[in-house]
């Protein structure tokens, strides 16, 4: 457990455009929470800077007690290969590997040999004995599975997931927010999930809304 995510006074703009502004919320350990709003309203950046893959303008992003700010490029990735989990919403799959090597790519760069996890995770999302297909031979919604898959795998501390549930049928989908929520409750995981699906958004244990105006809990 890594402690809160905290966000306080986040501001972003593009060209001088602001995207939001005002951005201040916390997210506990074993606490999800869905961040809702307008399409166009920067709910991707946000999950983006949160992840620090992208930057921002003004404010500050801590987890646990490490600063993202001050991090560079290299400092922040070997922080988010530890700690955390992301599920993109163009899945962002390697296509030269196969399906169980893309799940184990998490637990490969922390040099960490779990080839029982991997299965257990494939099993989970329902893949089990497609680990060696490749993503070109899947569905869309397969390949979200694996994107799940791959952003459970090393149990980080903070997952955040761009709509996780936006390719899958109803059934499928509900078998996905179980699975991040059993990371949440089970291993302490604080959970930051951008939706536009109610259901989704209906398990958080607070829904936020992103505006112009920003967000305060």
């Amino acid at each position: 457990m890594s402690g809160p995510l905290r966000v306080e006074a986040l501001a972003r703009q593009y060209g001088g455009t602001p995207v939001f502004a005002n951005v201040h919320f916390t997210v506990q350990p074993g606490e999800f929470v869905a961040i809702v709003g307008d399409s166009g309203v920067g709910k991707s950046t946000l999950l983006n800077c949160l992840a620090g893959l992208d930057r921002w303008d003004a404010g500050r992003i801590v987890h646990g007690d490490t600063d993202l700010a001050p991090l560079d490029e290299t400092q922040r990735a070997l922080w988010r290969r530890a700690h955390v989990g992301f599920v993109f919403q163009a899945f962002h799959v390697l296509p030269h590997l196969d399906v169980a090597q893309n799940v184990a790519l998490p637990l490969m760069l922390l040099g960490r040999a779990e080839p029982g996890r991997v299965e257990h995770m494939l099993k989970a999302v329902g893949l089990a004995g497609l680990g060696e297909r490749l993503p070109q031979q899947l569905s869309g919604g397969q390949l979200q599975r694996v994107a799940i898959a791959r952003a459970l795998v090393h149990r980080p501390a903070l997952l955040l997931a761009d709509e996780p549930t936006g390719n899958l049928d109803p059934g499928t989908a509900a078998r996905v927010m179980d699975l991040l929520l059993a990371q949440t409750r089970e291993h302490g995981a604080s959970l930051v999930l951008v939706t536009h699906s109610d259901a989704a958004a209906a398990r958080a244990d607070r829904r936020l809304r992103l505006t112009a105006d920003g967000i305060a809990d």
